[in-house]
C-alpha cells in the first residue's frame, strides 16, 4: 500500500509491509524480502504461501498509524467515519443482492435488468465514497490511494470481472472497501465492536 500513514522512525520499508499486512488480514504468495523483515521480527507468520499478522504485529501497525487525538487528521478521519458507515451497511446489502435474489435463491445472473438495477446502486455508493475521500483526503492525504483502487476495482468489474465485486480471493470492489475500513479504524485506534455499535446509531438514527 502506497504513502501509508506511519512513523518515519521505524524502517519505512518494513512499516509499510506490516501495515499493509495487517489492513488486508493476510497475504497469499511468495514472500518478498521486505516481507520476510516482518517475520523475522515476530511481527508475522508464515504459513506456506500464507503470511499472517501476529498480535504483536497488530499493535505495532495500530501504533503506526494511529493519528493523534485531536489533530486535523483525527478530525477529518472521524469525520469520514460517520459518513461512510451509513454507506457501508448499503454496499453490505448491495452485495448480498448481488449474490442472492429476493426469494433467497442463488443469483445466477441471467436477470439483465435486476444486474443492472444493483450495478446503478453501485454506482451511487461509488459517487458517494469517492466524494468522502476527496474531501477527507485535504488532510489526511494517503486516503486518495483507497479511493484509486476503488476507481479501478469498479472499472474491473465493468470489463467483464463480475465475480471481483464480492470475492475475498481478488482485490475486488468490496475487498478494497473493507480494507479501507479497517486502515480508518487502525487510524483512530476503535474497536470492531465499537465500530459497529457507531454504524447501528448512525443507521438507526438512534442519539449518540
Amino acid at each position: 500500500m502506497n504513502d501509508l500513514a506511519i512513523n518515519t522512525s521505524a524502517p519505512t520499508v518494513v512499516t509499510s509491509e506490516l501495515v499493509d499486512l495487517v489492513v488486508k488480514g493476510m497475504v497469499r504468495g511468495p514472500i518478498t524480502p521486505e516481507l520476510q523483515a516482518v517475520v523475522d521480527a515476530g511481527d508475522a507468520v508464515a504459513k506456506g504461501p500464507v503470511v499472517m499478522p501476529t498480535q504483536a504485529g497488530i499493535a505495532h501497525a495500530g501504533a503506526q498509524v494511529r493519528l493523534p487525538e485531536g489533530s486535523d487528521e483525527a478530525r477529518a478521519v472521524t469525520d469520514l467515519l460517520h459518513v461512510f458507515l451509513p454507506v457501508n451497511r448499503r454496499l453490505r446489502e448491495l452485495c448480498t443482492a448481488w449474490q442472492c435474489r429476493p426469494d433467497g435463491s442463488a443469483n445466477d445472473h441471467s436477470d439483465a435488468q435486476y444486474d443492472a438495477k444493483i450495478r446503478d446502486q453501485l454506482e451511487d455508493i461509488h459517487t458517494d465514497v469517492a466524494k468522502m475521500l476527496r474531501r477527507s483526503a485535504k488532510q489526511c492525504p494517503p486516503l486518495l490511494d483507497y479511493r484509486e483502487r476503488l476507481v479501478v476495482a469498479l472499472e474491473r468489474f465493468d470489463n467483464g470481472d463480475t465475480a471481483s465485486l464480492t470475492s475475498p480471493l481478488t482485490d475486488g470492489y468490496h475487498t478494497v472497501w473493507m480494507w479501507l475500513h479497517q486502515h480508518l479504524l487502525m487510524m483512530l485506534g476503535m474497536t470492531r465492536a465499537e465500530d459497529e455499535a457507531l454504524e447501528e446509531k448512525l443507521v438507526s438514527g438512534s442519539p449518540e
